[in-house]
């Protein structure tokens, strides 16, 4: 998002249940992390510690903290190493010829384009909004497959560990954009107006 910044909007109070399910799962995300660190390979590590670090960007900006304007060239600045790590890791992928690992990053990719669009269209665009909803549908079903074949491979693989492992990253993943995306359309909040970044 180099150049975007957060409206000004005041945001209503969100339900204490969602705002502490969402740092529950950011908590799991960093334990995640941790656990690429001690368990996983290099590009394992790279990939979720970068993704992790977009993640909780993305909720800086649209989750109603205040950004002060000093801060934004150094958080564009770690959006585009985090952002070139994760560029790294998918090469790294491809290299290591892990393909399960490459396609899921792949969609994912694809994921926070679209969740990207979503905050910056004007809320008149339904057509566009309709159709990125549809094309996310799809990805997140590409996604949730990639998660039961890690969980197959954890039941019936050669590295049952591993395969597991991966699994519950996907999961955590996956439950993380969902609450993403339930914070952008503004849930647990009074009928405020979706987030949007400028």
């Amino acid at each position: 998002m180099p150049g975007a910044r957060a409206e000004t909007v005041a945001k209503p109070r969100q339900r204490r249940g969602f705002v502490v399910f969402r740092w529950l799962i950011y908590a799991l995300l960093a334990a995640d992390v941790a656990l690429y660190a001690r368990y996983g390979r290099v590009t394992e590590l790279l990939d979720t510690a970068a993704w992790f670090v977009l993640l909780l960007l993305f909720e800086w900006e649209t989750g109603g903290w205040p950004m002060p304007s000093r801060a934004r060239v150094p958080v564009h600045a770690v959006r585009l190493l985090a952002s070139a790590a994760i560029v790294l890791a998918v090469a790294g992928y491809a290299l290591e010829r892990e393909w399960l690992d490459f396609a899921n990053e792949t969609v994912w990719l694809g994921v926070v384009a679209l969740l990207e669009l979503e905050v910056r269209l004007p809320p008149q665009a339904q057509r566009l909004h309709r159709w990125r909803r549809r094309v996310a549908a799809v990805l997140y079903a590409a996604l949730v497959a990639f998660l039961l074949a890690w969980a197959i491979q954890g039941l019936v693989g050669a590295e049952p560990l591993h395969a597991l492992l991966d699994a519950w990253d996907a999961l955590l993943w996956l439950v993380a954009f969902v609450a993403i995306e339930l914070n952008v359309f503004r849930f647990g909040a009074d009928d405020a107006p979706r987030a949007r970044v400028a």
